[in-house]
């Protein structure tokens, strides 16, 4: 494959029946790839995504780096994460379109406006929804979901082999309307209005090339204190108390990065799942609190395990009371989700709230949890875990899954090495 643009040019790639370029002047962002070198060089100063900045505008998250920023980044308030199914025929213009949005989501993770041709008579280039919002912590992560390697395109040969469809599991609801996609982008901020006008110029560029197959947006907490202790999930737990620590590069590379033996493009890349969970609060809210804490195998006020007194004391799974019954419970959630419980399998989780109105059919909320999780190779990390999960957890009564995605999310990108160069 010959013709790759460079994305501080917009070049397009050979052989396409329509001029790039032509085409995204038409949306007003042709030149949002141009500041894509300079903003490498103002956006933080540094090589290492996730490492939070200051800007004349406020707290900023560099784009370029080793890893994709929104993965180890410090988790942002909300979420909002969308899929894109490829409408093009041709690979040019889907690497000429993901060299585009490299530019793109670098100039707007410094909550800057995109720019490019236009005037009174012609659609700004900026939709200016986040004009004057700063970067809010925006991060953008760009993964590929297993149908973008299908015969379309001539990719299957790339075909990371940790991209391996995800099996059905025993209790899923899937809906395919909200599932899957040959592109996944998760956008985080630290404001809502930033989050969704990301999506919005990606899908604005990506007029004629790419088009949304659906969204989903999440929430956390947005106050300081929330930030700096252990968020809690719908159902009134903390969520997150025992997570990969990223800070153990150690750790990271055995749980997280994925290596070259993989496909050489994903050294230093990972893996996305997506989960879309709905909890039956209704049903949840009916349980006793004793129950409660006994199906999640921690204290709901203090986030402690069940026989210990603080929220980061160990999980001692082999710990009994004085009439020899277990602390935790045999279908304690923290026991079915634990490595010790798993093999050794660890995932780094960032989750996100969600409450999408009503359920029209019962006039129950249809609220939950949008489960994310990075890990090195999905088949040896989520798969088993949720095998486990979905037929021993005691939790599982309370919950649905009805979505579900994966991707395959390649290394940081650089300004001479835009998202899509790995399949060109």
């Amino acid at each position: 494959m010959t013709g790759r643009p460079d994305p501080s040019s917009g070049a397009p790639g050979a052989g396409a029946p329509l001029s790039r370029r032509a085409l995204l002047a038409r949306t007003g962002v042709a030149a949002a790839g141009m500041a894509a070198a300079g903003l490498a060089r103002t956006a933080g100063g540094t090589t290492e995504a996730g490492a939070a900045t200051a800007s004349a505008d406020g707290p900023a998250v560099p784009f370029f780096g080793a890893h994709q920023a929104g993965i180890t980044t410090p988790v942002q308030a909300r979420l909002a994460l969308a899929a894109f199914d490829v409408t093009a025929e041709r690979r040019s213009d889907l690497v000429d379109l993901l060299a585009t949005w490299t530019g793109m989501a670098a100039r707007l993770t410094t909550g800057r406006p995109l720019t490019g041709p236009g005037g009174p008579d012609a659609p700004p280039a900026d939709t200016g929804e986040a004009q004057g919002l700063g970067p809010a912590r925006l991060t953008l992560t760009l993964g590929y979901g297993p149908s973008l390697f299908d015969a379309r395109f001539g990719l299957a040969a790339r075909r990371p082999a940790g991209l391996e469809p995800l099996p059905a599991f025993p209790g899923d609801a899937l809906e395919e309307a909200r599932s899957g996609g040959d592109l996944i982008v998760q956008v985080c901020a630290d404001d809502p209005q930033v989050a969704f006008h990301a999506v919005h110029a990606l899908a604005r560029a990506g007029l004629g090339v790419v088009q949304l197959r659906w969204i989903q947006t999440g929430f956390g907490p947005t106050s300081a204190t929330g930030r700096s202790s252990t968020p809690r999930n719908l159902l009134g737990f903390r969520d997150g108390t025992r997570n990969l620590d990223v800070s153990d590069a150690a750790a990271a590379r055995t749980h997280l990065w994925a290596g070259a033996g993989d496909q050489a493009w994903m050294a230093g890349g990972t893996y996305l799942v997506a989960r879309r969970i709905r909890i039956h609060l209704e049903r949840w809210d009916r349980s006793a609190l004793a129950d409660q804490e006994r199906t999640i195998g921690r204290t709901k006020s203090s986030g402690a395990p069940l026989g210990a007194s603080r929220e980061h004391d160990p999980v001692d799974l082999a710990a009994v009371d004085s009439h020899g019954v277990p602390h935790i419970p045999d279908g304690a959630h923290i026991r079915q989700a634990a490595p010790d419980t798993n093999h050794g399998a660890t995932l780094l989780r960032r989750g996100y709230s969600y409450a999408d109105g009503i359920d029209p059919g019962s006039g129950e909320l249809d609220a939950g949890l949008v489960f994310l999780c990075f890990q090195r190779d999905p088949r040896r990390q989520f798969v088993p875990i949720q095998r486990r999960l979905a037929t021993q957890d005691g939790l599982r009564e309370y919950l649905t899954h009805t979505a579900s995605a994966l991707a395959a999310c390649p290394p940081g990108p650089r300004p001479d090495r835009p998202w899509g160069h790995e399949l060109a």
